[in-house]
């Protein structure tokens, strides 16, 4: 058996995800927002091991929590190594641009860059990392089970904002395409809204006639 709980956190309405092995009770945390002790509070009530804090791309609303949820679980951190420096950086991670304080926007530094490709243990169970730039140079997708943990590449019916500093259209297009490849009835679960699928983002998501 599996574990995948969705958490809605921060202002910007940011989904985090736990998701892992119920035999070990061994999970992943994705994207903690800014909001370590609910997710934090949420994992305890269930006696769950965080193991990673693994992080999608590396802006505020989706780290705003790492440096305090790694000081409660003493979990590693995972991102793409060319969205490492948002980890530290206020200017690239927008926490300046929202009006946080360079104490409040830091956060701490990677135990571990994840590549393309490549696939870790959580349990008794493995999850895989996809590459999938646009809307950073270092935002990544996880496949894990059934499901496919999409960041802010892929959304119902839509697709990541590429107007910001470091993002690329054309690379965001080539992503989603690399995702369309995945089969139909993956659950795709974004960094914000709705679920979706594969296959319902094939047939009536307008980005795809870009492609």
């Amino acid at each position: 058996m599996i574990i995948c709980e969705k958490v809605n956190v921060g202002g910007f309405s940011t989904n985090c995800y736990i998701f892992g092995d119920e035999g070990t009770k061994d999970v992943v945390v994705i994207d903690p927002g800014n909001e370590a002790k609910k997710v934090f509070n949420i994992i305890s009530k269930q006696d769950l091991n965080i193991k990673f804090i693994l992080l999608t791309h590396g802006h505020f609303d989706h780290i705003g929590g790492v440096k305090e949820l790694k000081e409660l679980s003493r979990a590693k951190v995972l991102i793409h190594e060319l969205d490492s420096e948002m980890l530290i950086d206020p200017e690239l991670n927008f926490g300046k641009f929202i009006g946080l304080s360079d104490e409040e926007s830091i956060q701490v530094k990677a135990d571990k860059f994840v590549k393309d490709n490549e696939v870790l243990e959580i349990g008794n169970k493995h999850f895989s990392i996809i590459h999938t730039p646009g809307h950073t140079r270092g935002g990544i997708s996880i496949l894990f089970e059934k499901y496919l943990f999409s960041g802010d590449t892929l959304f119902r019916e839509s697709i990541g904002r590429t107007d910001l500093p470091l993002a690329n259209h054309s690379d965001i297009l080539e992503s989603v395409d690399r995702l369309m490849k995945l089969e139909d009835n993956l659950i795709v679960y974004p960094g914000h809204g709705e679920h979706s699928t594969i296959g319902h983002e094939r047939k009536y998501n307008p980005f795809l006639k870009n492609i």
